[in-house]
């Protein structure tokens, strides 16, 4: 029985070599599944080129088989390529490239990078309960968590507040594999009280200063064998840094009011929704640490970027609510995605909270039960007809001669494009902003004409701003 299951697709006439390739991936456990021609692979596969490859052609099959968050690609090349072969590849989202006949045990090279996607997925799946959602962005954020997790590099982790940088921390340290780690010590450095801020990390002697009645330990002592999660890391201060530096580097610190060198073995994971690097040229940050701490980064994306997660955010945190078993009317959705979260996924949070707890007795969640003070400003969630650009726009066409069926046909391709430019390329959400089916906006997309009553046919839809 085969060990993995892989597409693949050639690219290459060098026919003999390649059957070798097959040959031996077969032997090996690896069952390899053709790619026909207009399918679109999902998962792992391998694309098999060589050195008269049409590079053009190759980058524009890998663009739609990209298009799936799950799809992970390697390149194996059956003769020597060109260095800039090698980077076009990895730039069309190639994970791996190397030259079959130039590489020593090129069988296991694909094995582990298989074992390893396998491993993926799995925690990949794990997370997914615990940091929900399932929109493309998301799922890569979530690969890019147990990657860092099971390195063994220093972490910085960098977002907007809101997106969930203590909660990422947290999932690093429990999937860290170090044996016998001990527990994750959080210090958010906005909260660091200044002339105690030494002791917060350091710990100090008894008398190291006023009101030190007993030695204590600090952060770093807490954290040995375990995970230091320094929050905010931006606001700490220059001083500090410079202890914390040597700490990092000599595994050495000293308590405040001691002479004495102490051994810290931790990992560490920082966070911040500044911009560190803008802040080393302000000169507010050591450059020295932060290529320190920046062994590994990871951008947390707004949730504007991922507003496919909104309503499994928004059920997830339903669900919380242990008083409510009612089911939520869909025009609450509705309002949850035409709103906007400049405090990302926390905000979305509090907002469902105030909706739960303002909720009474039986029946569904309605957008009664939304608070007043979350109402939307009905005044700028659209112009209105008299005096708009919309109006203006309606006369230009009449007076070109246009009738009816044709203004109609035109306003309804512009609200297409504008509803697709809105949600970054997004049909779905394109569609339910549009109360249309998808399939019309893929056939918009790809220059199709509708078919016959196409346009006519809505997705039943009610939502809140109809009134």
């Amino acid at each position: 029985m085969a060990e993995f299951t892989v597409w693949f697709k050639p690219f290459t006439a060098q026919n003999e070599r390649l059957l070798r390739v097959l040959d031996a991936l077969e032997q090996a456990g690896v069952e390899l599944q053709a790619v026909h021609l207009g399918d679109t692979p999902q998962g792992a596969g391998i694309i098999f080129l060589d050195h008269q490859a049409p590079l053009e052609d190759i980058q524009e099959t890998l663009e739609a088989y990209t298009l799936y968050a799950d799809t992970k690609i390697i390149a194996v090349a059956v003769s020597l390529l060109p260095t800039s072969s090698t980077w076009a590849l990895l730039r069309s989202g190639v994970v791996e490239v190397f030259s079959w006949f130039e590489v020593e045990k090129p069988v296991q090279i694909i094995l582990s990078r298989l074992r390893y996607w396998h491993t993926l997925e799995e925690k990949v799946a794990y997370l997914q309960q615990r940091m929900v959602g399932s929109s493309r962005c998301w799922l890569n954020t979530l690969r890019q968590v147990v990657d860092m997790a099971l390195s063994n590099c220093q972490v910085l982790i960098m977002g907007e507040s809101g997106t969930g940088k203590e909660l990422v921390a947290q999932e690093i340290h429990q999937l860290d594999t170090r044996p016998d780690k001990r527990d994750c010590v959080v210090v958010d450095c906005t909260n660091l009280i200044p002339g105690l801020s030494g002791s917060e990390l350091f710990g100090h002697e008894k008398g190291a200063f006023t009101n030190a009645i007993s030695t204590r330990d600090g952060a770093l002592a807490l954290a040995h064998e375990g995970t230091l999660f320094l929050d905010e890391l931006g606001e700490l201060p220059l001083p500090l840094q410079a202890e914390l530096l040597r700490a990092l580097q000599e595994g050495t610190y000293k308590r405040v009011g001691s002479n004495t060198w102490r051994k810290a073995s931790f990992r560490l994971v920082s966070a911040t929704n500044r911009d560190l690097l803008a802040e080393v040229h302000k000169g507010t940050f050591r450059q020295d640490l932060y290529y320190r701490v920046s062994g590994w980064t990871c951008q947390l994306p707004p949730l504007r970027e991922r507003k496919e997660d909104i309503v499994v955010l928004a059920e997830h945190f339903f669900r919380q609510q242990h008083h409510i078993h009612q089911p939520v009317d869909r025009q609450v959705y509705d309002f949850l995605l035409l709103r906007d979260y400049p405090g990302n996924v926390r905000e979305l949070q509090q907002l469902i909270n105030r909706i739960a707890n303002k909720h009474l007795g039986e029946g569904p969640i309605t957008i009664g039960d939304i608070p007043r003070s979350d109402w939307p400003d009905f005044a700028r969630l659209g112009p209105t007809l008299q005096g708009s650009d919309l109006e203006a726009g309606v006369k230009g066409l009449l007076y070109q001669g246009l009738g009816l069926k044709e203004i109609k046909d035109q306003v309804t391709e512009i609200a297409k494009k504008v509803a697709i430019t809105h949600e970054n390329g997004n049909l779905k959400l394109a569609a339910h902003r549009l109360g249309c089916s998808e399939r019309i906006l893929q056939m918009h997309r790809r220059g199709e004409p509708e078919a016959a009553g196409a346009a006519g046919v809505e997705i039943p839809r009610q939502s809140l701003f109809n009134a």
